[in-house]
């Protein structure tokens, strides 16, 4: 899994696995989720008071299951949500009834991301394509404002996958888990810089060339 892929690229083998291939979404979430969770065990982190930084999409459901899987074993975790849950999608609604069950906190407090040891980046996947602003860019702003190592998943929010730019503010992140290959846009100087580490998480999401190999 060397090669890096385009946001279209991303999405277009995503879109196979799911519709063709069949395996559903929420498999792919939560072996995203399990990746990252790994990731961050995997590292020397202080794990005491970790906080979730999630949006509404799917890529705030691998962040909220990630903060299950941390609950399950014990770990000091709560969520930031952004956004209008109402307006989430299918597979997050699924991870925040899950969270509920599990009775992880949700905050609304950004003093809580300030003060974390640990901060799980899960606002914006590939796709971003517009600046940031509002509440959501308050939440980049305090989470680099924080001393915590920050953990990205797939791709450090407000980065464009594509070109590595930012997009009005980006999270600097220490690690990134991104899924299934690297993508083009962090391999640029500015995309390195706000990735960190970056670990490639083989969650079942292949190139089509790759699939066709294999049948």
């Amino acid at each position: 899994m060397s090669k890096a892929i385009t946001i279209a690229e991303a999405q277009r083998y995503d879109a196979r696995t799911i519709n063709v291939i069949g395996i559903p979404a929420l498999v792919l979430m939560e072996r995203a989720a399990l990746a990252a969770f790994n990731n961050i065990l995997n590292d020397d982190f202080d794990l005491s008071r970790v906080v979730v930084v999630a949006a509404t999409g799917n890529n705030g459901g691998d962040g909220i299951a990630v903060a299950r899987l941390l609950k399950i074993r014990g770990i000091n975790v709560e969520i930031y949500l952004l956004g209008d849950p109402a307006k989430a999608t299918p597979q997050t609604t699924q991870q925040l009834k899950i969270a509920n069950y599990y009775n992880i906190p949700i905050t609304e407090d950004l003093n809580h991301v300030v003060n974390a040891t640990v901060i799980v980046d899960a606002i914006f996947g590939v796709g971003l394509s517009r600046e940031v602003t509002g509440k959501f860019a308050d939440a980049i702003n305090a989470i680099n404002a924080a001393d915590a190592k920050t953990v990205s998943i797939d791709v450090p929010s407000g980065i464009n996958a594509d070109t590595g730019d930012v997009l009005g503010v980006a999270v600097v992140a220490d690690t990134t888990t991104t899924m299934a290959y690297n993508k083009i846009g962090l391999l640029t100087t500015i995309g390195k810089h706000h990735a960190g580490t970056i670990h490639v998480a083989d969650i079942g999401i292949y190139a089509q060339d790759r699939l066709e190999h294999a049948r």
